[in-house]
C-alpha cells in the first residue's frame, strides 16, 4: 500500500476507471457476438441492424478512452467482412 497521499488517491481513481472499463468491454463483446449470431443465422437485415449498434457501442468506448480508434476500427472491419461475405 502507498504511503503517499496523492498515490492513495490514485489508487481509488484507477479502480473506478478500471470498473468503468469492464463494463464498456462487456458491452462491446455483447454487441459484437450478437452480429456474429445474426451473421450465423444467415440474416442479413438482422445482421446489419446488429451492426449499427456494434459500431455505435465501438465508437462510444473510443470517446471514452477504453479501445483506441485502429482498435475499433479492425474490430468493425473484421465484423463487416463477416456480413459482406453472407450477402455473396
Amino acid at each position: 500500500m502507498a504511503n503517499i497521499k496523492s498515490q492513495k488517491k490514485r489508487i481509488l481513481t484507477n479502480e473506478k476507471a478500471r470498473i468503468r472499463n469492464v463494463s464498456y468491454k462487456s458491452k462491446v463483446r455483447t454487441a459484437i457476438k450478437a452480429v456474429k449470431v445474426a451473421v450465423e443465422a444467415k440474416d442479413v437485415n438482422l445482421a446489419n441492424d446488429k451492426m449499427k449498434v456494434a459500431c455505435s457501442v465501438l465508437d462510444r468506448a473510443v470517446v471514452k478512452g477504453i479501445f483506441t480508434r485502429s482498435s475499433a476500427a479492425r474490430k468493425k472491419s473484421s465484423l463487416q467482412v463477416l456480413i459482406n461475405n453472407l450477402s455473396k
